[in-house]
């Protein structure tokens, strides 16, 4: 354990004791060897074979280099950050322990796709994560965050396709093999850049059972989820409309659709009506003129009178060579957009779509899967879809069907990967039938069984499972979990395939039914990367095989946290999937963080050039720091992140540095055997512990267990950022402003005495409390203050959580604040009249019998925060013979002081110098109210100006009329001395 070889002098200050900054601190400088753990090397990609938990032990850290103790330094190191995370885990403290309890606590990481690097997105989701296990694991439960990365399907692949393509290599140059050949070397080599980042972050998972989605048990559980659901009926194969990426040519979910508002245009073309004269015609708008060669019908609203001769009637969609569609109506034409007619073109439009099967309309598709047009677009085949456009409403304006053109603001999806613009498109995919997954998944929230918080996101739950669609589940890669569909060679694709769990299962059930010459091949296609993730809960833990241990000790788990703005696409996907594949909900507890936002609410973004690096901040603020300011938010809400924040959490790190480095100073050397006999003495757990020492000790000990009760309530209800608040608060205002203070009058005045060994024993008591509370939020800071402290036999982040329901004194608060307010009002004072803060002044202190006696038995206190000449501090029950000539203050009721003018200024000088400052006052006074007496000015300057002139002369009065009443103060009492 380290040596804590503590000076006694009283000859340096660590806090300011009027203020609230730190003054300068200058100690002797120690020789120290450390040895370095190595680096970081955190480069997993696999999970490696899960040791056997070792007991937490009691280890002399300090002894092996890994700590660095306030005598050494002066403020924290951030890059002792690492030695001390190595340590944690090289001591297994990351790993579930079931010495202290059973009832484990679970959280399974939101997987980070593993093409990512960190950003703040991932710092807020790591850091509350942290925080409730490091929380649960202090109080005795058995703790498992179990940590992993998504194979990220459309990112990865595209990442690895423009690698390639850098290298002259196209992937249709490639096999299938050779392509995935290349994304696995492409993983091994910089797929552990992200988990590296989070271990910097100094999230406690356990990486022993770190997983990957396509591992092998993972992808076994994959197969296993596909073929039940197959079994029960619930996928199918159909062409529907899907959101299409053109580049990759593969279907995307809607997650990674993103929708922005950008300039476009609205283009106006007429349509004849068929049989009519050349006047009869129907003109719409549309801002993709190129979809027209794929119009079923031309829809009007059936109360819209400019347009209802013409229903019944059909239409000649332009360019086609007189093909003619009919004229329908339909309610849910908008009447009011462009010309109100409205081309349906459902196979390049959802909403087009939807009304088209509800109208029993063809679907006709007009596009490859490159984007280009295809044979229907006649002489437009081959074109991409937007020099199509550009080129048919060239041949438009000729032929005179183009009207016009209007500037408008288009809401274009992009792909969240590729950054292209999405096109709809009727494909053939696998899908899951998802309505009565849902209708469990309601149930559960209904019944109580699963709490998502904040509450309101209940509503936005509720609503998207009460409308769910079938979920599009395969994707046209080469990258991922390959559609488990085999397919016979000879026979049509849509009616004859099956469904195994391996080709070889695949191959036997062919030769069974098609007999032993069958040829199978697989269905190219992988599955949705969200369709490995819906079953990340249980399937890390060992499902489908329900006997394994992991499975049946931390399933189902407990929490599962991330940002709400993927509720619908993965919360609630994973509690479907959790309830039909293990018969229960796959976590208790939903907790949705917001958006991290910059300092004006705006996103983060490149473009804007206002994104903040969680790696850069780490280097300049701490990770103490970004967690503290990230963990202050409300659940669900945005939180706009700032530099002033930080800096002002930085400070906090240095601050409790600061209040550590006082406390080793002013405790016994270690072999000191009587003075640490005395302290630990001292109990605190009891009310009769407390009545037996004096009132400042009585009040912050009785704080300090309201704080543990506060704050352990919160922690239970997730309320994270009133812990850091109350914590902060706590610290801050109540032991570094006050209570260290007003030790220094036991520390410095009272050596060899009791009142030295009480001071102690709370500063003692107190900070390592403070140390145990914020340890979730600032693990870094906390443990390697922790460890600088005598008679520490474990790890702060396995020690056992502060005792709640411990014995508080509501008196003693009431009394302290009464001291306090007295404190304030004397320091008020003094700042007032400006006197030299090394100045001792003297004091009366007037109150009732009860009030003196408890303010007067800490006369040194007062003295001290108050810089009183404690040999002339006098306690009464009636103002003294001077009153006349002092300063009267009131503190509160019943509690009043007053402070001798002459022992606080030069009266005769304070008297000149209030003179002259008076009579420039009255001088801008005068100018002031001669303006306001001009009629001229009055009337003719702006009210506002008016207005701006008769503040400063109230405000100039009121100054002048409070001078005047000083100097008569002063005045009388320079009569009086004379």
């Amino acid at each position: 354990m380290l040596q804590t070889a503590l000076s006694t002098a009283p000859t340096t200050l660590l806090f300011a004791p009027c203020g609230n900054k730190l003054s300068p601190i200058l100690f002797p400088k120690r020789r120290r060897s450390l040895t370095l753990l190595p680096r970081w090397h955190f480069n997993r990609t696999r999970p490696r074979p899960k040791p056997k938990p070792k007991p937490f032990s009691a280890v002399a850290a300090t002894e092996n280099g890994v700590f660095t103790s306030p005598e050494m330094a002066k403020s924290f190191d951030f890059t002792s950050e690492e030695r001390i995370y190595n340590w944690w885990e090289s001591q297994g403290y990351f790993r579930p322990n079931f010495d202290r309890g059973s009832v484990p606590f679970v959280i399974s990481m939101p997987p980070p796709n593993v093409t990512g690097s960190l950003h703040m997105g991932h710092a807020m989701f790591v850091t509350l994560e942290d925080i409730m296990v490091r929380y649960h694991r202090m109080k005795g439960r058995p703790t498992l965050w179990l940590p992993g990365t998504d194979h990220a399907g459309i990112a990865t692949q595209l990442v690895v396709e423009r690698m390639l393509a850098s290298e002259g290599i196209k992937r249709a140059d490639l096999s299938r093999d050779e392509f995935t050949k290349h994304v696995w070397e492409w993983k091994e080599k910089y797929g552990g850049t992200i988990t590296n980042q989070i271990r910097r972050l100094g999230a406690s998972c356990d990486w022993t059972r770190e997983h990957f989605t396509l591992d092998e048990q993972l992808s076994r559980a994959v197969i296993e989820a596909f073929v039940r659901l197959h079994e029960k009926g619930l996928i199918y194969q159909g062409s529907y409309m899907v959101n299409w990426s053109p580049s990759l040519q593969t279907a995307v979910s809607d997650l990674e659709v993103e929708y922005s508002e950008e300039s476009g245009t609205l283009y106006y073309i007429k349509y004849r009506v068929a049989g009519g004269s050349r006047s009869d015609y129907l003109t719409i708008a549309t801002t993709r003129p190129e979809t027209l060669f794929g119009d079923v019908a031309i829809a009007v609203h059936p109360k819209d009178d400019r347009y209802s001769k013409y229903v019944g009637m059909m239409a000649i969609v332009p360019m086609t060579y007189g093909r003619h569609i009919p004229i329908i109506s339909d309610r849910h034409v908008d009447k009011d957009f462009g010309t109100g007619v409205l081309k349906i073109s459902p196979g390049h439009d959802h909403n087009d779509y939807l009304l088209a099967r509800k109208l029993g309309l063809p679907i006709l598709n007009i596009m490859n899967k490159d984007g280009t047009l295809n044979k229907v677009a006649g002489l437009y085949c081959g074109l991409d879809r937007f020099e199509a456009r550009k080129k048919l409403w060239a041949e438009l304006e000729e032929t005179g069907l183009a009207v016009k053109q209007e500037a408008h603001t288009l809401r274009v999806p992009r792909s969240q990967r590729g950054g292209e613009i999405i096109e709809p498109l009727v494909s053939k995919q696998w899908f899951v039938t998802m309505e009565p997954l849902a209708e469990k998944a309601l149930r559960a929230v209904e019944r109580g069984e699963l709490t998502i918080i904040p509450e309101r996101f209940e509503k936005i739950y509720n609503h998207w499972l009460s409308n769910i669609k079938d979920w599009c589940i395969s994707r046209q890669l080469w990258w991922g979990h390959r559609i488990p569909v085999w397919y016979i060679v000879g026979k049509d694709c849509e009616e004859e395939y099956i469904v195994a769990r391996s080709a070889d299962e695949a191959l036997e059930k062919a030769r069974a039914k098609y007999g032993n010459d069958v040829e199978i091949y697989q269905d190219p296609d992988v599955l949705d990367t969200w369709f490995s993730s819906a079953l990340w809960p249980f399937s890390t833990l060992g499902w489908p095989d329900v006997s394994e241990e992991d499975f049946r000790r931390f399933y189902p788990t407990t929490m599962l946290e991330t940002g709400h703005d993927i509720l619908f696409f993965w919360v609630a996907r994973m509690v479907m999937m959790g309830i039909e594949f293990t018969g229960t909900i796959p976590f208790s507890y939903v907790y949705l963080h917001g958006l991290i936002r910059d300092s004006q609410g705006r996103k983060m973004s490149k473009t804007l050039g206002n994104v903040i690096d969680p790696i850069d901040t780490i280097k300049d603020f701490g990770t103490d720091a970004l967690r503290f300011t990230l963990a202050l938010g409300t659940p669900g809400q945005d939180l706009n992140l700032s530099i002033e924040r930080l800096t002002a959490n930085k400070a906090f790190t240095n601050k409790l540095w600061n209040a550590g480095n006082f406390l080793l100073q002013n405790l016994p050397t270690r072999n000191d055997a009587s003075a640490w006999k005395n302290i630990l003495a001292y109990k605190f757990d009891s009310e009769e512990s407390l009545i037996g020492i004096p009132l400042p000790e009585r009040w912050v000990v009785s704080k300090l267990h309201l704080l543990i009760d506060m704050t352990t309530a919160s922690y239970d209800k997730f309320f994270f950022g009133d812990v850091g608040r109350e914590t902060y608060d706590f610290f801050w205002g109540d032991f570094a402003d006050w209570y260290i203070e007003a030790s220094k009058a036991r520390l410095y005045n009272s050596r060899g005495h009791s009142d030295s060994s009480v001071a102690q024993a709370v500063l003692l008591y107190i900070f390592e409390n403070i140390l145990k509370l914020l340890h979730p939020f600032m693990p870094f800071v906390t443990e390697e203050l922790w460890q600088a402290l005598p008679q520490r036999k474990e790890a702060l982040m396995v020690s056992h959580w502060p005792q709640t329901s411990l014995p508080r004194h509501a008196n003693s608060i009431k009394k302290f604040e009464n001291f306090q307010a007295l404190t304030r009002a004397i320091r008020n004072a003094r700042a007032e009249y400006s006197v030299e803060p090394g100045k001792r002044i003297s004091a009366s202190i007037v109150a009732s019998e009860e009030v003196i006696q408890y303010i007067s038995e800490e006369k040194e206190v007062l003295a001290l925060l108050s810089r009183l000449d404690a040999q002339n501090v006098h306690f009464t029950n009636s103002p003294p013979g001077d009153a006349e000539q002092s300063v009267h203050l009131v503190a509160g009721e019943g509690l009043e002081a007053y402070l001798p003018l002459a022992d606080m200024i030069d009266i005769s000088a304070e008297v000149e110098r209030l003179s002259r400052r008076l009579s420039k006052m009255q001088t801008e006074y005068d100018r002031l109210k001669a303006r306001l007496s001009s009629p001229k000015f009055v009337e003719k300057a702006p009210e506002d100006v008016v207005h701006g002139v008769q503040e400063k002369a109230a405000e100039a009065e009121e100054k002048i009329i409070l001078t005047k009443n000083r100097l008569a103060l002063l005045k009388s009492s320079v009569l009086f001395t004379k």
